[in-house]
């Protein structure tokens, strides 16, 4: 069975505010292809499903925060601050839309939250087996504090280039102070 959505563009929808991972409305509306306005209003309908540790709205602060980190563009004009919905939320939504699409989309969400523990105690397990390995080895040889600082290395995230704030000009560089000899016939 293929999936409605690809794990990855959910994955990449996933925020973590107030040490929750989170889904927006906006986003979970257009994984379900509903309007935000008619997905709120479905939860507004059913508030009583929805406690403090399944959805909650955001704060101005924490608005401002996110329109900064993609730009205020992306996210147009709202009249109200949006809604984060936790893993919970969204298994709750599933009784509130009620549609096939809704049903299909939300398995694939719950798959991605899935992977994504999955991903994190991964790297856990790794990093524990890296650290009594190096334990273990830490007597033997120097050397093999260099292999063990390189494998971190490649661990770690990726830093991502900073962007260069304005513009650069390109043209042309003048011979200023150079002359140029005129031939003579």
């Amino acid at each position: 069975m293929t999936d409605v959505v690809p794990v990855e563009r959910i994955t990449d929808k996933i925020y973590l505010l107030r040490g929750k991972k989170v889904l927006m409305d906006r986003d979970l509306a257009e994984l379900y292809v509903v309007s935000t306005s008619a997905l709120n209003k479905a939860v507004t309908r059913n508030i009583d499903r929805f406690p403090p540790d399944f959805m909650f709205r955001l704060t101005s602060e924490e608005f401002s925060d996110l329109k900064f980190h993609f730009g205020t563009s992306s996210w147009g004009g709202t009249r109200k601050l949006p809604r984060a919905f936790t893993e919970q939320g969204v298994a709750m939504l599933s009784s509130v839309l009620r549609s096939k699409r809704a049903i299909e989309v939300n398995i694939a969400i719950m798959r991605a939250f899935v992977k994504l523990r999955e991903m994190l105690t991964t790297h856990k397990k790794l990093s524990q087996k890296l650290a009594d390995l190096e334990r273990r080895l830490e007597d033997h040889d120097e050397q093999f504090k260099i292999v063990f600082d390189a494998i971190r290395a490649l661990m770690a995230p990726p830093e991502k280039p900073k962007r260069k704030i304005g513009f650069e000009v390109k043209e042309p560089k003048g011979r200023y102070g150079r002359r140029t000899k005129k031939k003579h016939s």
